[in-house]
């Protein structure tokens, strides 16, 4: 092809029409693209109410066991009183993991619900990946059900990104801001511990009674 047929069909009226439309398709995301945030907008949603409901029935458990340690300390039963402490603690860790996972979640949400009205894709949607991938390794070893289901999450939304990254000629590791998924992650631990003391009261313990250390790395080896 010679140099003056490159120069017509660079500017063709054709070729107009095709930048036109990516530039259109930037600032309103086409269907598919839509379809795809409302699909994870929908899959955080089930999950994070499969959390709340699981964050609630370990409250009641916790609520439970607390009385527990209480009637055993009453009784000076410092064993069982220690046994039951042990449980309420290890709720605790568990629920506040919970609960912090579910509030980084409610703000990529938000994230989610202005991409998919406002557009603006690229800077909107690299936090919402990191925290996506944050929540969902956090709560491998806690709820591996639903971590399962955020792979997916993160799956499609990582699917979308590398599409926009294409598109812009953006690297898909600028894209991610683990910076701001940090700070998100950050903010949902501080807002956990805050909730944590106002839903779970502070395990009773006397001066008898004292919870088990945490495995360390030596005893871990035998």
């Amino acid at each position: 092809m010679g140099s003056i047929d490159k120069f017509a069909k660079k500017w063709s009226p054709q070729d107009k029409e095709s930048v036109w439309s990516k530039v259109k398709n930037r600032v309103a995301p086409p269907p598919p693209i839509r379809h795809r945030i409302a699909m994870a907008l929908f899959k955080l949603k089930i999950q994070k109410n499969r959390m709340e409901y699981t964050l609630q029935r370990l409250e009641n458990r916790g609520a439970q066991l607390f009385e527990k340690v209480v009637e055993a300390q009453i009784r000076k039963d410092t064993a069982r009183a220690t046994m039951y402490a042990a449980e309420v603690a290890e709720i605790r860790k568990v629920a506040k993991s919970i609960m912090s996972a579910i509030f980084a979640l409610e703000r990529i949400s938000l994230r989610l619900e202005t991409v998919r009205d406002v557009g603006d894709l690229v800077t909107a949607l690299g936090p919402v990946v990191a925290v996506v991938k944050s929540v969902k390794s956090n709560l491998m070893g806690v709820m591996p059900e639903v971590a399962f289901e955020l792979m997916e999450v993160d799956e499609l939304l990582q699917s979308t990104v590398m599409e926009l990254g294409e598109f812009t000629g953006v690297p898909v590791n600028q894209i991610i801001a683990t910076d701001e998924a940090r700070k998100v992650m950050e903010e949902a631990a501080a807002i956990a511990e805050q909730r944590m003391k106002e839903q779970f009261p502070e395990i009773p313990l006397g001066k008898d009674i004292a919870l088990p250390e945490p495995p360390t790395a030596e005893s871990g080896e035998h």
